[in-house]
């Protein structure tokens, strides 16, 4: 089936504020199969996919594949006006992509020879497909595969570093390419368009330490997370616009990528950027639900069901370990819904193959009844499921394969 989020407008309500109709509505449209069974909330996903146009404010946004995975939802996520383009996160990936879509950008550097080869040999893939480089060396592997007079010219964009060096604190954000000044990034540019064979169009930055660090879960660290973000903002965009400035005047560029879900307001308000990357806000994993700027609606949950019962107020649900990317911290888990007051035994957490969950909740469970949980991010639930059940006001009205659901497996 394909699915429509323009025309399909559904319901103007928004259920999931009212958890203890909400859930049990899914509970009952999903009785009828066996678990466990992942499903998206096709008013929720059409809520949060508009909420992301709202807070990018006419900046266009990049769908991030990785937190997605179903083709479907990419598909009608970039028939919403303001959507445009893909950030894929391998070129195997990228190349599958690129059958129906005329713009997949790869997120990341990539070494895979086959896909390189695969795509230099595909005049139509490497017109649609633009590879990430930080490094000369990349540069050189693509051509020992390809040798430039026997390949179109490929795409490329420059992978700058967005962290913040800050005084005393030092590194803040995440560990990606080596190229951080305005020199570096128009030194590699330069050498870039020395070369034959390829065609710098782009430039990402993304800025890790603002986008994917909450900065409302309630804890004692809140104040200082928006204050660093503050000011990592803020030295971002000073230098951003040097970085876009420099590069440009090497080669005119097509696009300048930045931002992630959590920060859309700031990378949208960054004059230098022409267009944002969001991903994990459309089916929205429990991580963000702490940030002050936006409440994503809880598009994707899984039900796991109740298969024995090892103390009265403790179930164990078969399955659970879903566990997100990031530090190996209790966050990275998914987290139980639905009923209210079930968590995980400290010393177990989420198993790969069955969770024990401790509360009173679990006092009315039986075997056989279902747990509803939420991922931390977004990517994770698709890799063990090979389809989500679309689901609204109580009832199924669809369903769209993951990627593993079609066979595939990028990482």
């Amino acid at each position: 089936m394909s699915l429509d989020l323009v025309q399909d407008a559904g319901v103007a309500h928004e259920p999931w504020t009212d958890p203890a109709a909400y859930w049990p509505a899914r509970t009952a449209a999903v009785s009828a199969l066996s678990g466990p069974v992942a499903t998206i909330d096709v008013d929720a996903l059409r809520f949060n996919a508009l909420d992301l146009v709202v807070r990018a404010t006419g900046v266009p946004i990049r769908v991030a594949s990785k937190s997605v995975r179903v083709r479907g939802v990419l598909d009608a996520v970039l028939g919403i006006a303001g959507y445009r383009g893909i950030l894929a996160y391998t070129l195997p990936e990228a190349l599958w992509l690129a059958r129906t879509h005329d713009d997949v950008v790869v997120g990341y550097p990539t070494a895979d020879r086959a896909a390189i080869a695969r795509l230099a040999a595909d005049e139509q893939a490497a017109a649609r497909v633009t590879l990430m480089v930080d490094d000369v060396a990349q540069l050189d592997l693509i051509d020992a595969v390809a040798a430039p007079a026997g390949r179109p010219a490929l795409r490329v964009a420059i992978d700058v570093d967005a962290s913040w060096r800050a005084p005393v604190l030092g590194h803040l954000g995440v560990r990606r390419s080596p190229v951080h000044e305005p020199a570096e990034a128009e030194r590699l540019a330069r050498r870039i368009v020395a070369r034959d064979g390829f065609r710098l169009v782009g430039l990402m930055m993304y800025e890790a330490q603002i986008a994917g660090q909450p900065d409302a879960a309630g804890g004692p660290d809140d104040a200082a997370i928006r204050w660093m973000q503050r000011r990592s903002a803020l030295e971002l965009r000073e230098r951003r616009a040097q970085i876009v400035a420099a590069v440009d005047r090497v080669s005119p560029l097509e696009f300048v990528n930045g931002g992630g879900t959590g920060s859309l307001e700031s990378t949208a308000a960054d004059l230098a950027v022409t267009e944002a990357t969001a991903g994990s806000g459309l089916l929205a994993g429990h991580l963000f639900d702490r940030y002050r700027a936006f409440a994503p609606a809880p598009a994707a949950a899984f039900a796991l069901e109740v298969v024995r019962k090892p103390a009265p107020d403790i179930v164990t649900v078969l399955g659970g370990g879903w566990i997100a990317s990031g530090p190996p911290a209790a966050s990275r888990q998914p987290v139980p819904v639905w009923p209210r007051g079930l968590r995980t035994l400290a010393r177990e957490g989420a198993g790969e193959v069955q969770t024990p969950l401790r509360g009173d909740a679990a006092r009315r469970l039986a075997v056989g009844d279902r747990v509803w949980f939420r991922h931390a991010k977004s990517g994770e639930p698709a890799e063990h499921v090979d389809r989500y059940h679309l689901v609204r006001d109580g009832r199924i009205v669809g369903e769209l394969p993951t990627y593993r659901g079609e066979g595939r497996a990028f990482l």
